[in-house]
């Protein structure tokens, strides 16, 4: 009787065009012949990679999905050629990846404050929306292999609500990735919802429970740390929504280590977990906490690219790490909760 592959689950934050470090991550376990993938909870630009994934992976498998994956960043960059969202000539010459002098960044950074996207004379879709209807076999999603969980956030009530496989629609990934002072509310439902980061980034619970895979992977965009002190207007924005964005995961970690505590169970094998079994691992980078918050809307193909080529770095040093714990035990270390998240 041939083994069976191992079944693992993903968790993949959002974070705008630093959502392309998840593309890199995704992109290295789908070369591992020996893993398969059974379910994806996402917010945001996790959602985006959630959906592309299980679309490319419903029509030709893991190579589906690594292609899918590719041709959709490669769209991203492609349709911000024209964007006025581009880095200065000065941090060209300085070799940074943000748009802090970018007049056009500054600009949008000050009417954002000022002015509702709903006063906004040039407001418009996301330009997210139809790279995604020309990318995405929804259908495929709908009858694929990848069980999703797609969070929002409802506007009326401040509650996340979990979007499941059969109710995925480019609207839903719209609406998990609508910042509400830069586009209008997405409504779904007789519903306005707004980015799930602000309910859940991502939601755990509902892959936990609803997959049958006892390995879930956290790819991690948002530091939970940061040195130092942020100063300037848009260093200060960006650390409250890291805080905001982080804040409900960390109590979900938090909630699961403590029924772990309370009532320890074991799986099949006889292996502890974090709750009921479950095994929770983690892939982040320092480098998210290098690069500036304007950076989330560098859609340039050598930032994207090289975004990737860190995130499949950091799955390839976890998998040298713990590749043969995959399977027996979690290495996301619950005392980290308390005392700081470090990186493999």
């Amino acid at each position: 009787m041939a083994k069976k592959n191992l079944e693992i689950d993903f968790a993949l934050q959002g974070g705008g065009s630093h959502g392309a470090f998840a593309w890199g991550v995704l992109d290295r376990f789908l070369e591992e012949d020996w893993i398969d993938v059974l379910g994806i909870a996402g917010t945001s630009a996790g959602s985006m990679n959630a959906a592309v994934f299980a679309s490319g992976y419903a029509v030709g498998g893991k190579e589906g999905a690594r292609e899918a994956l590719n041709h959709f960043w490669k769209k991203v960059s492609d349709g911000a050629i024209f964007s006025p969202f581009k880095r200065s000539p000065l941090d060209i010459m300085q070799g940074k990846w943000t748009l802090d002098n970018s007049p056009f960044f500054l600009l949008a950074e000050l009417t954002s404050r000022v002015m509702s996207p709903y006063d906004n004379p040039f407001k418009g879709e996301n330009p997210l929306k139809s790279i995604l209807e020309n990318s995405v076999d929804f259908s495929a999603i709908h009858d694929g292999p990848i069980k999703l969980f797609i969070n929002a956030t409802n506007v009326r009530t401040g509650r996340g609500r979990v979007f499941r496989t059969k109710e995925i629609t480019p609207e839903v990934l719209m609406a998990s990735a609508c910042l509400p002072t830069l586009f209008p509310a997405v409504e779904i439902d007789g519903e306005a919802y707004w980015d799930g980061g602000y309910s859940g980034n991502p939601m755990l619970t509902s892959l936990i429970r609803e997959v049958d895979s006892l390995d879930t992977i956290l790819v991690q965009i948002n530091p939970v740390e940061r040195p130092g002190i942020p100063k300037t207007a848009g260093e200060i924005m960006n650390r409250l929504n890291e805080i905001s964005f982080n804040s409900s995961l960390l109590k979900e970690l938090r909630m699961l280590s403590l029924i772990a505590d309370a009532v320890p169970e074991k799986n099949q094998m006889g292996q502890s977990g974090l709750c009921g079994g479950q095994r929770m691992h983690l892939i982040g980078n320092e480098i998210m906490v290098q690069l500036g918050h304007s950076s989330k809307v560098n859609a340039e193909w050598e930032f994207l690219s090289m975004l990737k080529e860190e995130g499949r770095k950091s799955a390839d040093t976890f998998l040298k790490r713990n590749g043969d714990k995959l399977g027996k035990e979690s290495t996301f270390d619950k005392a980290s909760l308390q005392e700081g998240i470090d990186y493999v």
